[in-house]
C-alpha cells in the first residue's frame, strides 16, 4: 500500500547503495547548513551589538571614566582609547567569522544542488529534497 497518489507513484525505481549514500550526504549537508544558518544569525546579532557599541564609544568623551568592556565572560575596565582598539579588533574578528560561515554555507548549498540534480534525475517525484517550510 502506497501513501502517494497514483500519478506520483512512478515506476518504483530501486534505491541503489550509491543513491542511499547520496541521500545521506544530502541530509548531512542540509543539517550542517541549518547549523551554519543558526550560527550566522547569532554572529550577525552580536556584530550588530558591537556596531551599536562603536557608535556609543564615538560619542564618549576622552576624559570619561574607564569603560566596562566584556571580554569572554568577564568585564574589564578599559580606557576609552583601549576600548576602541579592542572593539575594532572584535569587529574584524566577527567579520572574518561571518565571512567563513558564509563560505561554508555556500559550499553546502552547492553540494546540495549537485545532489538534487542527480537524485531528482533518477527518482523524480518519488523523492522530496526541498528544505523550506
Amino acid at each position: 500500500m502506497s501513501l502517494l497518489p497514483p500519478e506520483d507513484e512512478g515506476d518504483g525505481v530501486e534505491v541503489a547503495w550509491e543513491d542511499q549514500q547520496r541521500i545521506n550526504t544530502f541530509s548531512k549537508l542540509n543539517n550542517r547548513m541549518s547549523d551554519i544558518q543558526d550560527l550566522l544569525k547569532i554572529k550577525n546579532e552580536e556584530k550588530e551589538y558591537y556596531d551599536d557599541l562603536s557608535t556609543e564609544l564615538e560619542l564618549a568623551d576622552e576624559d570619561s571614566e574607564p569603560i566596562l568592556y566584556k571580554l569572554g565572560e568577564a568585564f574589564f575596565h578599559l580606557k576609552l582609547k583601549d576600548a576602541r582598539r579592542q572593539l575594532k579588533s572584535d569587529l574584524k574578528r566577527y567579520d572574518t567569522e561571518i565571512e567563513e560561515l558564509e563560505g561554508k554555507k555556500g559550499e553546502c548549498e552547492k553540494g546540495m544542488k549537485d545532489l538534487k540534480v542527480h537524485l531528482y534525475a533518477k527518482f523524480g517525484k518519488q523523492i522530496n529534497l526541498e528544505t523550506g517550510p
